[in-house]
């Protein structure tokens, strides 16, 4: 005959398996669907065109660590008509969980060199009312400065930290739901940091109002691109400094 406790411990047993059971992801969501970013990103759009350059910050090797976390990347220099110059890299992940998730840029640069001297939360106003939570890094080498604004998405959430980051997956994870991700990261080499900072967000404007509304959905999840319809331009501020690469 079983006794009382052991009817209660296999009843927290099985309770305890069904909770498992019901917080292990099993569908996937994946804003980018079928698209190849390389396609969906123009090499030129407004007063932007891309400039060869060998000058990003990007994985190394096919077998490294962030290629295995990225399935696509794109990483490009442009150079606007004034003679500003921006590093783009946006690097996509279909799969984030605890054993593949993005590398945020205060993480990886180091790797690479780079002492991360300020590191401040920020938005970045994509067009008129439409805004995503940003962060804003001075990283410095013993051979460059580089000014850096990006933004992440996780499934439908765009994170403001590492700590949101996390909890995007874990509220993905109660939902059931596998999540892609995405990381966008805008770079330049100015001197003032506040011209370098303002480079950054023109860019970023200018690049997402040249976008299809499905590559919008993929770096800034679907209530933000779908608001675009609707959305004036932000008035570009005055520009300043030459470019840096």
């Amino acid at each position: 005959m079983i006794s009382r406790r052991e009817a209660l411990l296999g009843g927290s047993m099985a309770v305890a398996a069904g909770a498992a059971y019901a917080l292990e992801p099993r569908e996937r969501l994946s804003l980018l669907g079928s698209g190849k970013l390389e396609d969906m990103i123009p090499k030129s759009f407004g007063s932007w065109q891309e400039y060869p350059s060998q000058a990003l910050v990007v994985p190394q090797s096919d077998d490294s660590l962030a290629a295995k976390l990225y399935s696509q990347t794109v990483g490009r220099l442009y150079v606007n008509n004034t003679g500003q110059g921006v590093m783009l890299l946006i690097a996509y992940g279909d799969t984030q969980s605890d054993q593949l998730q993005l590398h945020r840029p205060e993480v990886c640069y180091p790797a690479f060199g780079f002492n991360v001297v300020s590191n401040e939360a920020s938005t970045i106003e994509l067009a008129t009312g439409i805004q995503v939570p940003s962060r804003d890094l001075h990283a410095v080498s013993s051979i460059r400065e580089e000014n850096i604004s990006y933004w992440t998405r996780i499934g439908e959430y765009i994170p403001e930290s590492g700590n949101d980051q996390r909890w995007a997956k874990l509220r993905s994870a109660f939902a059931g739901i596998i999540p892609d991700g995405v990381l966008v990261r805008v770079s330049n080499a100015e001197s003032d940091r506040k011209i370098a900072f303002t480079l950054n967000r023109d860019f970023a404007r200018a690049m997402m109002s040249a976008l299809a509304p499905d590559a919008r959905r993929a770096l800034i999840g679907s209530d933000r691109s779908s608001q675009f319809k609707s959305a004036k331009p932000v008035a570009r501020a005055p520009e300043g400094g030459r470019a840096k690469t």
